[in-house]
């Protein structure tokens, strides 16, 4: 992996210049993104206890899943459905292309993936408000996040084969991505390996996409319920938020 920036931005600093482009809201006016910042992580030494505070929001996330999905398809439900229209919007195939919070919510039914602490608390969060998370690490940025339809020329740092390598996006296709390139391509479909969270990462950023009929007040509830399990991630975790809005 990239050795981490010189010029770290502040906390501050990255979420003040983090920026949604017009084009986007265009494409769905409805959209906006929550950015929290987390400092002071120490996960592979987190708070006593903190190891089942995770498990039983991991618990919470399976029983969730399988209530909603015995009842339901899973492309049936508001917010699934909402997020398989918007990538219909850009001409990817929902049913090729599943958003984060669709893949989770599918595999927690049988059983949450479990990653390690900071990956499966934020995981937990996302299936239980159905709303799609993203994490990293906020010092291996260049530059502040944005959300862009993309020239189809950036860099998408990943995994194919068991080999890494360096794909594009297809023109049009809404990333996110900093000065050096993607970060996430199709929204919230897949995460970048350089901006991936890691065993040592003390900062990190993470991304909550909602539409409608997910509403302010329940993006927020999202938030909220992240801070709390973040807060058992280290003895000094501080978080700082931005809502973007249209």
């Amino acid at each position: 992996m990239p050795e981490h920036p010189t010029t770290a931005m502040t906390a501050a600093q990255f979420l003040a210049a983090a920026s949604v482009d017009e084009e986007v809201y265009t494409l769905r006016p409805d959209y906006r993104a929550l950015l929290l910042v987390a400092e002071g992580l120490f996960p592979q030494a987190p708070h006593p206890g903190a190891e089942s505070v995770v498990a039983a929001l991991i618990a919470e996330a399976e029983t969730l899943a399988q209530r909603l999905l015995a009842s339901s398809a899973a492309q049936e439900l508001p917010h699934i459905s909402a997020w398989r229209t918007a990538y219909r919007d850009f001409g990817a195939k929902p049913s090729r292309f599943r958003s984060s919070v669709e893949s989770l919510l599918r595999r927690a039914e049988s059983g949450m993936p479990q990653v390690n602490l900071l990956t499966d608390a934020y995981n937990a969060v996302s299936v239980l408000h159905q709303v799609p998370i993203g994490g990293e690490d906020l010092d291996a940025y260049c530059g502040p996040a944005q959300l862009v339809r993309a020239t189809g020329d950036e860099d998408f740092d990943t995994v194919a084969g068991g080999e890494p390598i360096i794909e594009n996006p297809v023109p049009g296709e809404v990333i996110w991505r900093d000065d050096a390139g993607v970060t996430c391509r199709r929204w919230n479909w897949r995460q970048g390996r350089r901006t991936a969270l890691r065993e040592d990462t003390h900062r990190a950023v993470f991304i909550l996409d909602a539409l409608e009929p997910m509403s302010d007040a329940a993006l927020l509830d999202a938030g909220n319920a992240l801070t709390d399990a973040l807060g058992h991630l280290g003895p000094d975790v501080a978080v700082s938020t931005r809502l973007i809005t249209p």
